[in-house]
């Protein structure tokens, strides 16, 4: 059986190539999901993706599931737990901005404006579809994730600068830099037509 080609990033270990496989690139609209992703994704900053993988189902119960309104409400105690609490990235900073951007993501809702709709316009509703060749033609951030950044920072949100913006437009399949060799390239692709 011929073994499946994929993007060398994601090979190391079961858990990353599954993530690589059934979420990495697909579009995610759905604005709850797109802000679990985000958080993450700040949560990343310093960081790999796979220490943050490795945490995901954590993070996911000790944040209430991303529910925005339950976190905007978050006190002095429950950020003490969070603290100290093993199965997430314990920093300070961090765990303040996701407080501070579920208040901004409910800020955006409450203006009319639903959080997936907001992050699609960067890219007109539509997944931008590169054709790379290999890991060393991918950029860190692009004019799209450079307006998202600067957008997401005037309504409020932190830890969303360009090149956080730039891997959760890939992970979120806002972008498709999978490689054009990976067995998921042309079927990520399939999947965005509208």
């Amino acid at each position: 059986m011929k073994s499946l080609i994929r993007c060398p990033w994601c090979e190391g270990f079961d858990l990353y190539r599954q993530y690589h496989d059934t979420e990495w690139g697909v579009p995610l609209h759905d604005s709850r999901q797109l802000f679990e992703l985000l958080i993450l994704e700040g949560a990343q900053a310093g960081l790999s993706w796979s220490t943050v993988l490795k945490k995901r189902e954590t993070y996911r119960e000790a944040f209430d599931n991303f529910d925005p309104k339950k976190i905007a409400n978050y006190d002095d105690k429950k950020v003490a737990e969070l603290l100290v609490n093993p199965g997430i990235i314990r920093n300070r900073l961090k765990v303040a901005a996701t407080i501070g951007n579920a208040k901004a993501y409910l800020a955006l809702e409450r203006s009319g404006q639903p959080f997936n709709q907001f992050l699609w316009a960067f890219v007109k509703n539509k997944p931008i579809q590169n054709n790379h060749l290999s890991l060393s033609e991918l950029p860190s951030n692009s004019p799209e994730s450079d307006a998202m950044s600067r957008a997401l920072l005037k309504a409020g949100f932190k830890f969303v600068g360009t090149t956080i913006c730039y891997a959760f437009m890939q992970a979120s399949g806002m972008i498709n830099d999978h490689l054009v060799s990976c067995h998921r390239h042309a079927a990520v692709k399939r999947k965005t037509k509208i």
